[in-house]
């Protein structure tokens, strides 16, 4: 299976949606893998799509793409492999999203497709069905898949040199993090703004209105607050405990997370999950405040100076962000779980600080942002700058661990492919009786 073959079939690429144009064609199976069929009109509308995205694919390709999810979704009817209707519709949504930001707004959306939401979202609710089943169904196939460290280094020696990749510059870090404390008026300010909007909820306002102007959460802000269907486990704990203890349209008092303080509005439940849409607000530090957590850096970091504490112990004692005091200030890429990042993967403030200091050295006290999007206060002190460099063995083992795997996933799956064909009832048109398949026992 060639790379972009399984980038269109593993990374979300629905086969069968919707197109701008919409051509009337008359409809005809142009393909049967097993009890699954494959419809002229699904196959047309995918080359639009394609084409409207600018997107050079050849028809052969798209085809076989359609014969693999088939053969992978009649797989899985056998296997009793299912999907909720919670996970599609989360998953319809984060697409949604996607769309709408790609496009500008709802609107521009529906009128480049010709489509009204919801009309668009019906179009795609099947072929995302078939997509995340075909997905968990490559996960059965390959769940037991291990790589062993010779495997490995033989998969790197395999390599051409031009495939080797490029590692970009990345950098290794302590931290020692102070957040600032908030007075209670503060805090009063922001509960009183709460319960005003939640009051004006109440008396007949549109929530997702307020939610664009006054959500400090911006990523739902420009969706009326919502944030799609979720889990518990996908949720903070308090905002899942309110969320679904309320009923489909009720709102909540005030909800306080690791996030801020919110209210939350629910708009459907479906079974384990909960569609909600909130609005978010932070309390902001006083110069006060401010000048409180930069003394107590500027102290700390005259221990360290002094050689009375080393930096990794001074994490410990004084850090208030739990993950990295637990690990002596060592910061780790929530990317990729390694303690390297590269550029673009850093807080824009640390890589400021970070891009100026030597090896061993200590920054001074300076303003960041936690993953809640919080201010926050700190010292860094720089461990190691991986210079720009093609992947070695040596340096980036975890990277080409992680390729080699995929890897030996694909020929896995390659394998699973040609096997399940022999024993698959499968018809092809013959319009595409020429075609040259990456697996060449389609046509029989």
């Amino acid at each position: 299976m060639n790379n972009m073959r399984w980038l269109f079939l593993m990374l979300g690429l629905p086969l069968g949606v919707f197109s701008q144009d919409r051509k009337v064609v008359a409809d005809r199976v142009i393909g049967v893998v097993g009890n699954s069929i494959i419809l002229q009109s699904d196959f047309e509308q995918q080359m639009l799509q394609y084409k409207a995205q600018r997107m050079r694919v050849e028809p052969c390709f798209v085809f076989e793409n359609f014969l693999i999810q088939k053969l992978m979704v009649n797989q899985a009817k056998v296997d009793s492999i299912e999907v909720s209707d919670a996970t599609v519709e989360m998953q319809l949504n984060n697409r949604i999203d996607m769309y709408i930001q790609q496009a500008g707004s709802r609107e521009k959306l529906e009128e480049y497709f010709n489509r009204s939401l919801p009309q668009i979202k019906e179009d795609m609710r099947q072929p995302m069905r078939e997509q995340l089943i075909m997905q968990k169904m490559s996960g059965e196939i390959t769940k037991n898949l291990k790589i062993t460290p010779s495997e490995v280094e033989a998969y790197y020696r395999s390599l051409p040199p031009d495939s080797i990749p490029l590692v970009n510059m990345q950098y290794e870090y302590l931290q020692i993090v102070i957040h600032p404390p908030y007075t209670d008026q503060a805090i009063y300010e922001i509960k009183n703004q709460l319960l005003n909007l939640r009051k004006a909820v109440l008396d007949g306002r549109s929530f997702a209105s307020l939610a664009v102007i006054y959500s400090e959460d911006q990523a739902s802000a420009v969706n009326g607050g919502e944030i799609g269907f979720m889990s518990r486990g996908e949720l903070d704990p308090e905002y899942a405990r309110v969320a679904f203890s309320l009923k489909e349209g009720a709102v909540s008092g005030i909800v306080e997370t690791q996030f801020g303080y919110h209210i939350i509005q629910v708009i459907k439940r479906d079974g384990d999950r909960v569609n909600t849409r909130h609005i978010l607000m932070k309390p902001k530090p006083t110069e006060k405040e401010i000048k409180y957590a930069y003394n107590k850096l500027d102290s700390i970091l005259n221990l360290i100076k002094s050689d009375s504490l080393t930096f990794e112990k001074a994490a410990f004692l004084f850090s208030t962000d739990n993950d990295s005091r637990m690990a002596y200030g060592k910061v780790v890429n929530p990317y990729n779980n390694s303690t390297r990042f590269e550029i673009d993967q850093l807080p824009q403030e640390d890589y400021v600080i970070l891009k100026k200091l030597n090896v061993g050295e200590i920054s001074s006290p300076f303003q960041s942002t936690d993953a809640a999007k919080r201010p926050i206060f700190k010292i860094v002190k720089l461990v190691n700058r991986i210079e720009p460099h093609k992947a070695n063995l040596t340096d980036d083992y975890q990277l080409i661990q992680e390729m080699a795997l995929e890897h030996k996933r694909k020929k896995v799956i390659d394998e699973w492919i040609n096997n399940k064909i022999k024993t698959t009832y499968i018809r092809i048109d013959p319009s595409f009786a020429k075609c040259k398949f990456d697996h060449p026992g389609w046509i029989k």
